[in-house]
């Protein structure tokens, strides 16, 4: 069911935890399927400098939060905020079809931390 980049990022992924200052958090679920992703932003002079994330669900939900904080670290938030989910599947080769959703996942729980961190600087 799962390629092998997958499983890679679902049995060690990378930048799972908190940040306890974070910039920017969103958290965004999936009702019908009931995973759970929250993200932290580590944001300095308009540049992510970490990226943490914490996932509740299947192994696709944990590997796309993984992938996803990766993409975004070191990034501009303008440019963060132009990832899809696309670019998380592809990143990972590829997803089952039924699994696609995690990747919207990832990339709606970005936009959430910056929409977060933006609140915060009005």
């Amino acid at each position: 069911m799962y390629n092998e980049k997958v499983i890679k990022e679902f049995t060690c992924p990378k930048n799972v935890g908190e940040i306890q200052d974070a910039d920017g958090v969103g958290k965004v679920g999936n009702a019908k399927c009931g995973d759970i992703m929250k993200m932290y932003l580590k944001i300095e002079g308009g540049k992510i400098t970490d990226a943490k994330f914490q996932t509740f669900g299947c192994a696709a939900a944990i590997a796309t939060s993984s992938v996803a904080t990766e993409l975004i670290k070191g990034k501009t938030v303008e440019e963060a905020l132009k990832l899809t989910n696309k670019d998380v599947v592809n990143m990972l080769d590829e997803l089952p079809a039924q699994k696609i959703h995690c990747s919207v996942l990832a990339e709606e729980a970005i936009k959430a931390a910056i929409d977060n961190y933006r609140g915060k600087q009005k």
